[in-house]
């Protein structure tokens, strides 16, 4: 009984549960709507496992999920709820979309000006609501639903202006070359790389049937990164303290003001390099008119949720993520299952994930138990 309450009060423990309800609920509903769950999980797993495509096209997705995970999990810790990571994840695709088309330097400069193009973005939007919740005490929630919608009509205005307008499309042009992170790019589409490719079809379904790109190390590069910066630095210190009790942090000399806009311009920054990554690393490396949001940004929210506010378990949430996200094509087209079903299971995931003081809760209720019986 004593080994289970300890196994119970362990955070990990409340998430497997949750994921494992948001299942069991989804394979009911498959179940009412005349379809088998079981084969739906199959359909689930073999579309995630099956061929190294499929793993490759996950680790793609998941990219940006980490990193927008990572960015809101560090706010999280200051107290802030960064809803606006959505639209500094648009307005930081906007600018290196933008800088990438304008500008045509050797890789060695235009990759590195694109990507700090999409971080400037980023930390810009989150700097006005760090600012703005610092200064005025306007909740960050209002501010960043707000700049969302700035930076989703802004996105269509850089499409549909005449100078980046890729005529008769609904998108812009590509950035140039020279700005792609894309994994042997040019190799892979040579006479040389099509040859050898030819003769290697593990290889070829990775390379030319998926956008790989440095993207994902990049994200597992900011995560340890970030989490070293909240457990072994002063500023991480400073932002754990005003998330704990941010009066007391003030009583002890902590500029409270300060670091929430510090904070803010960081996660904001982190959504602005997950934009840019993608824009350099996957195709069309443009943008596209939206109609509605992309959701990358309030994804990162559920993958932060999820992990725990950690940065190192966003890596492993986001995976997860984008594993049900893509898998779940499969179940579409392989049983004809809607796809809301996997924004239902995500939902009831999210929902149990919200519960998750209960699980603890019962761990205390058995060890009071089993000391009322001794």
């Amino acid at each position: 009984m004593e080994k289970a309450a300890k196994i119970l009060k362990k955070p990990i423990t409340s998430t497997l549960i949750a994921v494992v309800c948001g299942f069991l609920i989804a394979g009911v509903i498959i179940a009412l709507m005349g379809y088998s769950p079981m084969e739906a999980l199959g359909l689930l797993i073999k579309g995630v496992f099956s061929r190294p495509k499929y793993i490759f096209k996950v680790i793609e997705k998941s990219t940006p999920l980490i990193l927008t995970g990572v960015s809101v999990a560090f706010a999280f810790r200051t107290g802030l709820f960064n809803i606006g990571a959505e639209g500094q994840y648009i307005v930081g695709s906007v600018a290196a979309t933008v800088v990438g088309i304008k500008l045509s330097f050797p890789p060695i400069i235009q990759i590195p000006v694109v990507i700090f193009a999409g971080i400037l973005a980023g930390a810009i939007f989150g700097v006005i609501v760090g600012f703005l919740k610092a200064r005025f005490g306007i909740h960050e929630v209002i501010t960043g639903i707000m700049l969302n919608w700035v930076a989703l009509y802004l996105c269509n205005f850089v499409v549909n202006s005449h100078e980046f307008n890729k005529p008769s499309n609904s998108k812009t042009y590509s950035i140039n070359q020279s700005g792609y992170t894309t994994i042997l790019y040019n190799w892979k589409s040579s006479k040389a790389g099509i040859e050898f490719l030819r003769n290697n079809k593990w290889l070829s379904d990775i390379l030319l049937k998926t956008d790989v790109n440095v993207g994902f190390l990049v994200a597992i590069l900011v995560a340890v990164l970030v989490w070293f910066m909240l457990n072994k630095t002063t500023i991480g210190f400073g932002v754990r303290a005003v998330g704990l009790n941010p009066f007391a942090a003030e009583f002890a000399g902590i500029g409270v003001k300060r670091h929430i806009t510090t904070t803010m311009a960081i996660s904001g920054s982190i959504c602005g390099l997950a934009a840019a990554l993608t824009i350099t690393g996957t195709s069309p490396h443009g943008l596209y008119l939206l109609t509605m949001f992309e959701n990358v940004g309030f994804n990162g929210l559920f993958v932060a949720l999820i992990a725990g506010s950690s940065p190192i378990s966003c890596i492993f949430s986001g995976l997860f993520f984008g594993g049900l996200i893509y898998g779940g094509n499969s179940i579409q087209s392989g049983l004809g299952v809607p796809s809301e079903i996997i924004n239902i299971t995500i939902g009831t995931i999210l929902f149990f994930v919200a519960l998750t003081k209960v699980v603890p809760e019962i761990a205390n209720r058995l060890a009071k138990r089993r000391e009322n019986n001794a």
